[in-house]
């Protein structure tokens, strides 16, 4: 991200904070989207996100982090709302029904992605934050907490139920 561009929002300046979002908001709606499935949820953390980059944006002391500082606030966001809404429960049900437009041609890692939306709240947030956000485990039991057991359990079975589905629907 330009420096001058984010020199420009923490002067709260309105152009240059347009700029931004136009240049971050499709990245980190993509990254709510791996943890909310109802689409006002999603618009709700992503202006949360912004709101509080743009009223935090002082204490990034070094621009060339922004992006990583962006979407770890999304992903805190994404948790907060998930907590507020009661839906991170923690569920080893096998039997967690599947439903699926098989005629859905899109690409792998998409597709990857779609599944997730399969998964129980909290294997895929759990799943969300190790395997793609790069979270260790003792970071993921705190922001939830849960154990690092439960953390590498319920990663374990996001993990086989992902193979599951995928050998499924023949992706």
């Amino acid at each position: 991200m330009d420096r001058e561009l984010l020199l420009q929002c923490q002067r709260n300046e309105r152009n240059a904070q347009r700029k931004v979002y136009e240049k971050m908001a499709g990245k980190l709606y993509s990254v709510c989207r791996r943890y909310l499935k109802n689409d006002e949820d999603i618009e709700e953390a992503l202006a949360d996100t912004f709101y509080k980059i743009f009223t935090k944006i002082d204490q990034l002391h070094n621009p060339d982090i922004f992006e990583a500082w962006a979407r770890k606030i999304t992903v805190n966001e994404c948790l907060q709302k998930l907590r507020a809404t009661k839906n991170l429960h923690i569920s080893l049900d096998e039997n967690h029904v599947i439903s699926s437009d098989a005629g859905e041609h899109v690409s792998f890692e998409k597709d990857i992605l779609h599944l997730l939306n399969f998964l129980p709240e909290g294997c895929r947030a759990i799943f969300n934050l190790f395997a793609i956000e790069g979270y260790p485990h003792k970071e993921i039991a705190v922001m939830l907490s849960i154990s690092e057991g439960t953390s590498k359990s319920q990663l374990n079975f996001a993990r086989k139920k992902l193979q599951e589905l995928l050998v499924n629907q023949n992706v």
